[in-house]
């Protein structure tokens, strides 16, 4: 025989990676990376979300009205009644008429999408109908983003979260197997994560057991309970500012080793933060999250830097969940739980068993087929075949990627796919082989000749599985990915790794039939 060749070099390396680095997920091993089974394979929770919208225009009015209380402050503008009503609007009323015109000038440029009306020394702001739409909609996406990030901070291995329709969510996560953690999965997803620093209203505390809610709205005040005692705090509506200023969150411990949530604000939180303490020495700031009180200590200096801390009993994991929660974002609108369904393994056992029927009883026939019509170079195109599902499972085991039902469908379609190139290769030999040609150059042209109908059916078919990947979702990514791997792999083993051993057995293949290499019989010289 020839030395070997670079592409036989190039095959056996491939052959070689694909069978070592499958082991783990073929045999489910303890060590090294495997592929994750997806949910229709390995059981899981799918979900379909709703999603409270009004809830969102309700929180935007409410940043705009801190937003006002910032603004005229830092202009040193005196004001008073900044309250909500109605959830519509924000009113407020100037106490010197010199400051109208300054004042409508900053609210129209600090403040889009808001319609500005005034009566004398009294101002209304109500949000546009195109901000409202807006709103709306952004709380959706943000819902959606903030989901999946939370699922992919808690570690989870490809969960699918997509919007469906237009106001609902889809979740999949799959490997959920237990009531607990189906319970903690499900509260990690609806927790609003609201944060706001609230300063408590000092002047009317004394009444807040009396107090009615209507009262203290009319003050432009809210009554918030405690999160671990039944004490009430009487807090002012409108926040000193809120989790959207918020940059970091992390789990620490505090003097006495109980686990506490410290975060970080951004540059502008940090300076409202510290004017407000500066200037309320004395007073108390509340720290609420989604509209319980979690502290209210009293402020003994100015703050400075930007840093708040956490505190409510919380366990381990209970502030773990919420650091994460809380850097993933706050939902601009409360998610709520239409449908569930807690699929178990024992459905994925089965669809395992029924695809993998039909992936290795589509193999057997396609060997099969080889063999019995194109004789040996039916072998090294099987031997090729076998090398391309090695690479595959590699591959995706090295990335962690997630298969799915439809992706072992993808599997069993680049196992035609692959095979197809060394027909359209073997049928251009034969052909050569048909006219004359001797058998080395009827095998590097017939490789010449059918490189271009490959190339041109493998690009088009990669692009097609690109667009899939970028625009679909879950199960669509799936068989988009495992069939794009698959193109990759049958072109290193179906085009390389086949010619390179055909150049390699060349001395042997002169010396014997071509039926037996080929499958025919010969019309001319060899």
């Amino acid at each position: 025989m020839k030395t070997l060749n670079f592409r036989v070099v190039i095959f056996a390396f491939a052959f070689i990676f694909g069978v070592v680095f499958s082991i783990p997920s073929l045999t489910q091993s303890e060590s090294g990376k495997k592929i994750t089974l997806g949910l229709d394979l390995q059981g899981g929770l799918h979900m379909l979300l709703g999603i409270k919208s009004e809830i969102a225009i309700e929180s935007r009015m409410k940043s705009i009205a801190a937003s006002i209380k910032y603004l005229l402050d830092d202009e040193e503008i005196i004001f008073d009644g900044l309250r909500m009503v109605e959830s519509e609007s924000v009113i407020f009323e100037l106490l010197d008429a010199d400051d109208v015109l300054k004042t409508k000038e900053i609210l129209k440029k600090e403040l889009p999408g808001t319609l500005l009306s005034e009566k004398g020394l009294n101002f209304s702001l109500q949000m546009t109908p195109e901000e409202i739409v807006r709103t709306k909609q952004n709380a959706i996406q943000q819902a959606v983003d903030t989901i999946r990030n939370r699922l992919n901070e808690f570690g989870l291995a490809e969960p699918t979260v997509a919007k469906q329709g237009t106001d609902k969510i889809l979740v999949e996560v799959p490997g959920i197997k237990t009531q607990a953690d189906e319970q903690r999965i499900r509260e990690l997803i609806a927790r609003a994560a609201h944060l706001q620093l609230m300063a408590v209203d000092e002047d009317r505390i004394a009444r807040v057991s009396t107090i009615s809610v209507g009262e203290a709205k009319s003050y432009g005040d809210v009554v918030l309970p405690d999160v671990n005692t039944k004490q009430q705090y009487l807090l002012r509506a409108i926040p000193v500012l809120d989790g959207s200023m918020l940059t970091d969150a992390k789990v620490g411990f505090d003097e006495s080793n109980q686990p506490v949530i410290n975060f970080t604000l951004n540059g502008q939180g940090a300076k409202i933060f510290g004017d407000f303490t500066g200037k309320s020495v004395g007073k108390r700031m509340a720290v609420v999250l989604d509209d319980k009180v979690y502290s209210a200590p009293n402020i003994n200096e100015r703050i400075g830097g930007g840093r708040v801390q956490i505190s409510g009993r919380f366990s381990l994991a209970e502030a773990h969940d919420l650091a994460i929660a809380l850097r993933s974002g706050a939902l601009l609108a409360p998610v709520y739980v239409m449908e569930k369904r807690s699929v178990g393994p024992s459905l994925g056992a089965d669809s395992i068993k029924a695809s993998s029927i039909a992936l290795v009883l589509g193999f057997v026939l396609v060997v099969i087929f080889m063999v019995l019509y194109y004789g040996m170079a039916g072998v090294v195109a099987n031997v090729a075949l076998i090398g391309n599902l090695f690479l595959i499972l590699a591959i995706m085991s090295l990335f962690g990627a997630t298969l799915t039902l439809p992706g072992m469908a993808g599997i069993v379609l680049t196992v035609g796919m692959a095979v197809d190139a060394n027909v359209i290769i073997n049928e251009r030999i034969r052909e050569l082989l048909h006219e004359g040609r001797s058998i080395g150059k009827a095998i590097e042209d017939g490789y010449d000749n059918a490189f271009t109908a490959i190339w041109d059916a493998n690009v088009t078919t990669l692009i097609a599985a690109t667009v899939l990947y970028a625009y679909g979702t879950g199960a669509i990514k799936g068989f988009a990915l495992t069939m794009s791997i698959g193109i990759l792999a049958s072109m290193l083993t179906a085009i390389i790794g086949t010619h390179g051993i055909y150049q390699w057995l060349l001395p042997r293949i002169d010396k014997q039939r071509l039926d037996f290499w080929f499958g025919i019989k010969s019309k001319g010289g060899k």
